[in-house]
């Protein structure tokens, strides 16, 4: 099981703003072996948030890296209490990776973004916005009108548009999204408090779709960035998760659940 820091008591109302020290969002940003990009990023996360007047924190959960990042986070951390790090030991996988940095925090908006800097840290005010307009979701979208792959080629571009189609019949009807694949969205903290999540696996948004409390969504177009430094996590693995997560979600729309599969909910 990961490590994860005592929760904060909840000091929020029911419209998701923060009251007094309590943060309105907490930020997750999984981390394995992203010591070139970390910093980058943190940098260009606070640029975003400062000036739009959102109270919140950054919670990087780091699968025991190798290559420093842990070491680059503290560092910062010491430097500003809104960063925390929560080091896990024996576990890797970026679906308990995002939901124990969720449990180690009371915030009322909860989010997660990639640390490759293929995310656009500049769209995660509008991302709020759309949480506090009433929002239960907010995704970033490389599917909607606006959104973009970037320089992915032909085949990893069919390959996630088969992935996305093979969503279909397990989203909710009248809720479907286009990217139910995204790695950058934000959820109201209501919405999956109690649901209990796959802690293995990558694809954690289709699930929150599937098994969340989710009323009402918002895609918001993002143009996918390209990795500037580290490697792609991007393998055979990633994809031998996705299709037992979607093995499980047909198996409950069909009444066959497999709550052995499942882990704690927050």
């Amino acid at each position: 099981m990961g490590m994860w820091t005592t929760k904060r008591p909840p000091t929020a109302d029911p419209n998701g703003i923060a009251q007094g020290a309590q943060p309105a969002l907490a930020l997750v940003i999984p981390t394995l072996c992203e010591a070139q990009n970390i910093r980058k990023l943190l940098d260009r996360v606070r640029s975003a948030l400062e000036p739009a007047g959102i109270s919140f924190e950054i919670v990087v959960v780091d699968d025991d890296s190798r290559d420093g990042t842990g070491a680059i986070v503290s560092a910062i951390a010491r430097q500003d209490p809104r960063i925390r790090l929560i080091v896990r030991k024996g576990e890797r996988g970026l679906s308990g990776a995002i939901l124990d940095g969720w449990r180690s925090t009371a915030a009322p908006i909860l989010g997660v973004m990639d640390a490759d800097l293929q995310h656009p840290p500049q769209l995660l005010p509008e991302l709020v916005g759309a949480i506090r307009e009433g929002r239960d979701l907010a995704i970033g979208s490389r599917y909607t009108a606006g959104g973009g792959l970037g320089d992915w080629n032909f085949a990893r571009k069919l390959c996630s548009l088969a992935a996305v189609w093979a969503t279909w019949p397990v989203q909710k009807g009248g809720l479907r999204v286009r990217d139910p694949m995204s790695g950058f969205f934000l959820v109201r903290r209501a919405a999956i408090e109690h649901v209990a999540f796959q802690r293995t696996g990558f694809k954690l948004l289709l699930e929150i779709l599937v098994r969340g409390r989710v009323a009402s969504v918002k895609e918001i177009p993002i143009a996918f960035g390209r990795r500037t430094g580290g490697a792609s996590k991007a393998n055979c693995k990633v994809a031998w998760h996705y299709a037992r997560l979607l093995a499980s979600l047909y198996a409950g729309k069909c009444g066959l659940h497999r709550r052995h599969a499942l882990g704690a909910g927050l």
